[in-house]
């Protein structure tokens, strides 16, 4: 199974042009979508999980075409969007049962296997009689899953999933997610790089509507091998580096800025060769792409 995005577009009322030709090939697995807020990506998984129009461009998963097809895409697809309401005063197995009802699954035992098998998936099954309102923000996210897999999804997006969770509730969600992609079509769409460092065998980063970058992280890793140094410099400094270098980010370390810059010679001057990380990657991307727009 495969997802084909072909030239997609989408520009709203107020003239923000949300996605730009927008084209993509997403088999199965987990799939990253990296990009700053604004970028583009809940338009994008928005208008893939049929809840929105394109202006132009198509979608096609397997041989469902999507933007035409959207009963069908329905049927198949999970989907876990950014923000979602629960019922406070429900338990969780009683609110998945009845999702599941509306899902169509009538018959009762079956429905109960499903129900069962499902909160053992995500780790809830201890919890199971406890009401909604007492969930942390990982409990809520997993039992988001939970009832986006109930129709066992050839198709599943999930939407800026990991945000405010702490890191025990974050290796618990990328255990659930990684089980998952063995044998559906799974996008990640976030702006936390270390998810699809994690998690994902192909990515893309998206910024003001455009696919910047696409590919396997570890070969796009490959390909920035001794490109990237680094230099703790001073405060009063950065302004006049930025001017002279490609400073593609910055951090505090012992309360001075560590500059990394993106260079294809050793620039001298201080700095020192270090291995990219994925998070270099982005910010690179994330740079040209604003400087782009700004010249």
């Amino acid at each position: 199974m495969e997802l084909i995005i072909d030239n997609l577009s989408k520009t709203y009322a107020n003239g923000v042009q949300a996605l730009q030709n927008i084209s993509l090939e997403i088999p199965t697995g987990m799939f990253g979508l990296l990009g700053p807020n604004g970028a583009g990506k809940s338009t994008l998984m928005r208008t893939i999980a049929t809840l929105q129009e394109a202006d132009k461009g198509s979608i096609k998963l397997g041989e469902i075409d999507v933007l035409k097809q959207k009963n069908e895409l329905r049927q198949v697809l999970g989907y876990l969007p950014q923000q979602f309401g629960l019922y406070p005063k429900i338990s969780a197995e009683f609110l998945l049962n009845h999702f599941a009802v509306l899902k169509g699954i009538s018959h009762k035992g079956e429905r109960n296997d499903l129900v069962k098998a499902l909160l053992h998936k995500t780790n809830l099954y201890e919890v199971r009689k406890q009401n909604l309102k007492g969930f942390s923000g990982g409990m809520k996210q997993r039992f988001g899953i939970a009832q986006a897999l109930l129709s066992n999804p050839k198709l599943l997006i999930v939407d800026e999933p990991t945000a405010g969770l702490d890191p025990v509730e974050r290796n618990r969600f990328y255990n659930v997610l990684s089980e998952l992609g063995e044998k559906t079509v799974v996008i990640l769409s976030t702006h936390i790089v270390d998810d699809v460092k994690e998690l994902c065998t192909n990515m893309a980063i998206i910024n003001k509507g455009q696919v910047c970058l696409k590919g396997n992280p570890k070969k796009i890793l490959e390909d920035m091998k001794g490109k990237v140094y680094k230099k703790t410099i001073h405060k009063q400094e950065l302004n006049s580096y930025k001017q002279n270098y490609q400073v593609i980010s910055e951090r505090l370390f012992l309360g001075k800025p560590t500059i990394h810059i993106l260079s294809d010679v050793n620039p001298g001057d201080g700095f020192t060769l270090i291995n990219a990380e994925l998070e270099d990657v982005y910010f690179s991307e994330i740079f040209n792409k604003t400087n782009a727009k700004s010249h």
